[in-house]
């Protein structure tokens, strides 16, 4: 019974086609942090979405999906509720660099949510 009521992370939320990532990849603007590139562009759709790109970079799969649900959830929690409370209707990609294996939930979170607040206070 995952993805049901407020714990969900619903797939209109998510940028999941390998058409709309490249997009976002080749067209979207970039902000880097420590670990992770944050690519972002205005969204096609009516609301804001979030995709996740999270190469082996020579690491276990079991280590991959470790960083990969740590950035879906920081999304659910913290990166859409920010675009929507700046009223923003973004696409955002976040493609984690091999640091990024080294870094725990709350570095991550800290780094993403600099960057969205980065993103919104520039008005992009």
């Amino acid at each position: 019974m995952g993805g049901l009521g407020r714990f969900g992370f619903p797939a209109a939320a998510r940028v999941r086609r390998g058409s709309e990532i490249r997009t976002i990849l080749d067209r979207g603007k970039r902000k880097r942090t420590a670990s992770l590139d944050v690519f972002f562009m205005p969204s096609p759709v009516a609301r804001s979405r979030v995709g996740f790109v999270v190469p082996k970079h020579r690491h276990r799969i079991v280590d991959r999906n470790v960083v990969k649900r740590r950035l879906r959830e920081i999304g659910r929690l913290e990166l859409l509720p920010t675009l929507r409370r700046h009223g923003l209707t973004l696409d955002i990609l976040i493609r984690a660099r091999r640091e990024a294996y080294q870094n725990d939930y709350d570095g991550l979170r800290d780094e993403l949510v600099r960057a969205v607040e980065g993103i919104c206070s520039d008005g992009s």
